[in-house]
């Protein structure tokens, strides 16, 4: 058991960045509201600048802290993180103007970039073969917490809008205590490299990695359908509403089902898959799950149906830890954490575009007066960008024979 102990650190640091995402949703309304004195429609508006906020930190500093971690290890980044963060945490639970919370927002969206760092160390202790499996704890454990920051902040927030501030500090700063007494350092003196600036952009991150032209079509497979799955999350909320008059209850038991059938899949299926069918095939088993779930949710009409089909949709799920393991094959072991920071600004770059894209989509077939009416035509936007990520990932098949 103790043995494990700096692994269950691991997966509850990654379950804490996922829950920084979610975990202020329910209360956002009203604290804005509060510290800007306006109605609904300005909170709103704040509220989306919060959002991306966040994720653009993402982008910009996953590459560095990547970096960081291969120069200076994995066990001083993620504990200087968790501190940052525990101490943020209380800076917005106190935050009396819209202003400081942007700062809030800056700050932990460049704490939760941590998410590469945890990658790099599952990279250090695991052999080749078995990140695969490694990786998709950690998704399991980001979906775990994706699920568990709505849950826990609503009940929080019948406390009053600080109280999950106050409660996102505590548990950072209990998984603080524990990993100083329990996590190891695993790069090991060898592996480590000289920090530079020209790595640490996520623009010349990418620079890096994609000189070898089999990686820079993973990349590019893994950016299209992280986008096209990050549809989740941008329109989920107003198309079950459109399609299927479902009110904030049930669109709360479905992303809370949803998200148990990730951690499902990616903490255990992943294994089996893995196991039987190697990574190029549960890369493309993953495809066919996602792009058969966003045909059904482009022209499902019962929402019943829709509830019980969604264990299955997050089968397609188990496409992201594979295609992170066959990447891994192909880097160095000085650069897992540069590699990993890059995937970390990719699946960023993602959650900023893929909002404006698919409710971009949403708007267009759902507005009054639009030639057809299609509250599910973002799913379609999807299918096709599966459908390019498959045909990128084949031709990387061929151009290998």
């Amino acid at each position: 058991m103790r043995a494990q102990l700096p692994v269950v650190f691991i997966l509850i640091t990654v379950v804490l960045d996922a829950m920084g995402i979610g975990l202020i949703l329910p209360v956002m309304p009203d604290l804005i509201q509060e510290v800007r004195g306006a109605g609904l429609a300005n909170a709103a508006i704040w509220g989306g600048i919060l959002s991306t906020t966040f994720a653009v930190m993402q982008f910009l500093f996953g590459p560095m802290i990547g970096n960081l971690s291969d120069r200076f290890g994995r066990r001083v980044v993620l504990l200087t993180s968790l501190a940052v963060m525990a101490a943020d945490y209380l800076v917005m639970a106190v935050a009396g103007s819209i202003w400081l919370l942007v700062i809030g927002r800056i700050v932990g969206g460049i704490t939760a970039a941590t998410h590469s760092t945890a990658l790099a160390f599952m990279s250090d202790i695991n052999p080749p073969e078995k990140r695969g499996q490694a990786f998709g704890m950690i998704s399991a454990a980001f979906g775990i917490g994706f699920v568990l920051g709505p849950a826990i902040g609503g009940f929080l927030g019948e406390l009053g809008t600080r109280a999950p501030f106050y409660a996102a500090a505590a548990l950072a700063a209990a998984n603080l205590v524990l990993g100083y007494f329990v996590l190891p350092e695993t790069l090991k003196p060898e592996n480590r490299r000289t920090f530079q600036l020209r790595r640490a952009n996520p623009f010349s991150a990418f620079k890096a990695i994609l000189a070898f032209p089999d990686l820079t079509r993973l990349v590019i497979v893994f950016f299209l359908y992280s986008l096209s799955f990050n549809v989740y999350p941008a329109v989920w909320a107003y198309y079950t509403q459109a399609q299927f008059q479902w009110d904030s209850r049930m669109i709360g038991i479905s992303l809370t089902v949803y998200g148990i059938s990730m951690a499902v899949v990616q903490g255990g299926l992943i294994r089996v898959a893995l196991n039987r069918l190697g990574e190029r095939r549960t890369i493309l088993m993953g495809f066919g799950f996602a792009a058969l779930s966003f045909i059904w949710l482009t022209v499902l009409q019962n929402g019943a149906v829709m509830m019980t089909l969604i264990p299955i949709s997050a089968l397609a799920a188990m496409a992201t830890p594979a295609l992170q393991g066959l990447m891994s094959r192909d880097t160095a072991a000085d650069a897992q954490g540069e590699l990993q920071g890059m995937l970390s600004s990719v699946q960023a770059l993602a959650m900023i575009v893929s909002p404006l894209l698919m409710t971009g989509v949403f708007a267009a077939f759902t507005r009054d007066g639009a030639a057809v009416y299609l509250p599910g035509a973002p799913f379609l936007a999807s299918f096709l960008l599966v459908l390019a990520a498959f045909a990128i990932f084949r031709g990387r098949k061929r151009r290998a024979a």
